[in-house]
């Protein structure tokens, strides 16, 4: 799935300062009015709106079902439509689970920009926060690089079909010249292996008991993913998952942009990423790491295996929480290689 040029998702890892943060913010009376930024929450906004957002959602949502592309990229925002063909391959690749399903629109959002110039980051809060920070009725919308203007944000729950699929579509809208505009499609799965953010988060704490860091904070990590439906958003929820995968970083892996080494079969390879991914009712651990070209696919295929072999090697817990290992080797150009291997191969 591409992202519109208009809008870019900043996924916050919040430290130990959030609460500190928090409160600041509400003493300076979260000073998000006197810097151009509004948010309402749905009961707070007009009838009109809430009613024309939820109505043209459904209306995007059964554009995206019918497959017609044509008519979203006539609703979209110009520098959506020229550069469409993100949205186009998303709305190809979850159409199968788009046709007869039910889309319920949750509350929506309003996002308002004041001001001549755009924000390099806009940060909204939106409804009731507490002392330390976010309720179970607030969120925190994030978006870069964001000009003036009204925006929405619609959740839907699209449920069932032959597909019977579970997923979320959040489409944000901008207002442009009295109607609702598209200016960003991002469908995301409900369920990763089958199951739900609790399941994950259950998992993580249990690994958490057996001092199995690794497992808890990759589990954590797939339980923030499916917690909320993009990356954009955050909640009390995902707060609290981020304070508890925090609380179990390992320092040795890669994270937070911080690669770290791995000795195998005499070399040293640079571990840049590593992420839990889910496939079907597998979920796998990705590991990427620094190669000079890739080009040579026989030779990167067996480095990928001896990466495998040697991170299964340094961290044997990743047998009991994962199907198998993909090793991705990326190449300056930010082209890359990957290889799976499942865990009853890894010798």
């Amino acid at each position: 799935m591409g992202m519109p040029s208009l809008i870019r998702a900043e996924c916050v890892l919040r430290d130990q300062r959030r609460a500190r943060r928090w409160l600041s913010l509400l003493l300076l009376g979260a000073s998000a009015c006197a810097h151009g930024q509004i948010c309402q929450s749905a009961e707070d906004m007009d009838a009109s709106v809430r009613t024309a957002l939820e109505a043209t959602a459904k209306r995007y949502f059964e554009m995206s079902a019918h497959g017609d592309t044509l008519a979203l990229e006539q609703n979209s925002i110009a520098s959506v439509v020229a550069n469409f063909a993100g949205i186009e391959a998303a709305v190809k690749e979850n159409q199968g689970g788009f046709i007869g399903a039910q889309a319920t629109v949750r509350p929506p959002f309003l996002l308002v920009v004041e001001g001549q110039a755009p924000l390099a980051r806009a940060e909204f809060l939106c409804g009731v926060f507490g002392k330390s920070g976010q309720t179970k009725d607030s969120a925190v919308f994030v978006l870069n690089n964001l000009p003036p203007g009204k925006y929405g944000v619609t959740i839907l729950d699209v449920n069932g079909g032959p597909a019977a699929v579970t997923l979320t579509l959040t489409l944000v809208l901008e207002q442009r010249y009295g109607e609702w505009k598209l200016a960003g499609f991002f469908p995301r799965p409900s369920r990763g292996a089958g199951h739900d953010a609790a399941w994950f988060a259950q998992r993580a704490r249990d690994f958490t008991a057996k001092a199995l860091k690794r497992n808890a904070w990759l589990y954590y990590r797939e339980a923030i993913f499916l917690a909320v439906p993009v990356d954009m958003m955050s909640t009390l929820a995902t707060d609290q998952l981020y304070d508890a995968a925090q609380a179990v970083e390992p320092s040795d892996v890669p994270a937070n942009g911080k690669a770290v080494d791995l000795s195998a079969g005499g070399k040293i390879y640079r571990l840049t990423e590593i992420s839990p991914l889910s496939v079907g009712n597998d979920l796998d651990v990705v590991v990427k790491y620094q190669a000079a070209d890739v080009s040579d696919t026989a030779r990167v295929f067996q480095e990928n295996t001896v990466v495998i072999k040697a991170l299964v090697a340094k961290f044997p817990e990743l047998r009991e929480a994962f199907a198998g290992v993909v090793a991705r080797a990326v190449a300056p150009s930010g082209r890359d290689y990957g290889t799976l291997l499942g865990m009853k191969d890894i010798k």
